[in-house]
């Protein structure tokens, strides 16, 4: 049984982690802000169903917040610490940059010290597959240099892997960085394209779609992205032996770091996407057909690999199945 504290735990991906632990019987601090990006209500709905649970307790603060995040790290002497709490998406960070500031850049500087400090083993932490950027060589691997972000919620992303780097080298900080790509599921995030979909065609609105429908996504399956984190939790990074400075490899270091990538490792093109909730949903999208926006790739895909070899897990669940559970999960949750 370990002491773990989960940053974001009344988010999509933190409710999800935090129940799984309680599940195996670690004791769980969850922390959040309970932000206003999008629907508290479902915030607050997937907080309730944590706090129903014996060993988790809530903390409501802010990761900026240093005189908070420094009384929370010296109380509570923490075994492990999963960062899932960010200012997330790609397009909101052209109309609010000071947000992503704020939150991922000044509050992962508060985790980065409350660990340095308070003798935490590992720290895990959400990067992003956003972080590939302009990168167009496939399947994205985390042996790739990737430094041409093309939105700031990206660099804010690498400049995370950067600053736990420093730490880890500095320090000795065990940290490990999870890129996870396009993640979708019950309890899912209001603002991303499965919810809305979903939420449009019951409602009879065409549904918005960029590039005309050639994105490709690798759809990620929320219980996929759960199980790897908790893999991934238990394995203490070590330093890479054969690493060197004549060929750095960017996935691993002379220093206890790590990044993986979490993705299904089978990318879906946008249109077949709508098809499957289409299909779901028993009804037809009326489509917008829009040009790509600011900040969007044409394409993502997992090279999982490393992920594999290291804790033997690769993400599987198939599209049809994993929409179709959102699905279920959304018509009883909004009683439609």
């Amino acid at each position: 049984m370990q002491k773990i504290l989960v940053t974001g735990a009344a988010g999509f991906i933190g409710s999800h982690f935090s129940t799984r632990l309680l599940d195996r019987g670690d004791k769980v601090v969850g922390l959040d802000n309970l932000n206003d990006y999008y629907d508290v209500s479902l915030k607050l709905d997937r907080l309730k169903r944590l706090e129903r649970r014996d060993g988790f307790r809530f903390v409501k603060a802010d990761l900026s917040d240093r005189g908070a995040m420094e009384r929370l790290f010296a109380g509570e002497r923490f075994d492990a610490v999963v960062n899932l709490a960010a200012q997330a998406g790609v397009r909101y960070s052209l109309k609010n940059p000071h947000a992503y500031i704020d939150s991922n850049l000044v509050g992962f500087t508060n985790i980065l010290e409350g660990c340095r400090h308070n003798g935490v083993k590992h720290l895990v932490y959400a990067s992003s597959s956003s972080v590939y950027g302009a990168n167009t060589t496939m399947p994205f691997s985390i042996h790739h240099n990737v430094d041409h972000p093309v939105s700031l919620y990206a660099a804010t992303k690498k400049a995370n892997e950067l600053m736990a780097h420093t730490y880890s080298s500095l320090y000795g900080l065990p940290t490990t960085g999870l890129r996870f790509f396009t993640v979708y599921g019950p309890w899912g995030r209001p603002d991303m394209a499965l919810f809305l979909f979903t939420r449009a065609i019951l409602e009879g609105r065409p549904i918005d779609v960029f590039n005309h429908g050639k994105m490709q996504r690798d759809f990620t399956y929320i219980d996929d992205i759960v199980e790897g984190v908790v893999r991934v939790t238990d394995r203490i990074p070590e330093p890479n032996p054969s690493w060197s400075g004549d060929r750095p490899d960017p996935g691993t270091s002379y220093a206890p770091y790590r990044i993986y990538n979490i993705g299904n490792n089978s990318p879906v093109e946008l249109m077949t996407f709508i098809e499957t909730i289409e299909q779901c949903l028993g009804r037809k999208a009326q489509k917008n057909l829009l040009p790509i926006q600011a900040g969007d790739v044409p394409a993502t895909y997992a090279d999982v690999d490393d992920l594999m070899k290291d804790v033997g897990f690769r993400p599987s669940t198939s599209i049809k199945d994993g929409v179709a559970k959102f699905v279920a999960w959304y018509r009883e949750y909004y009683n439609v």
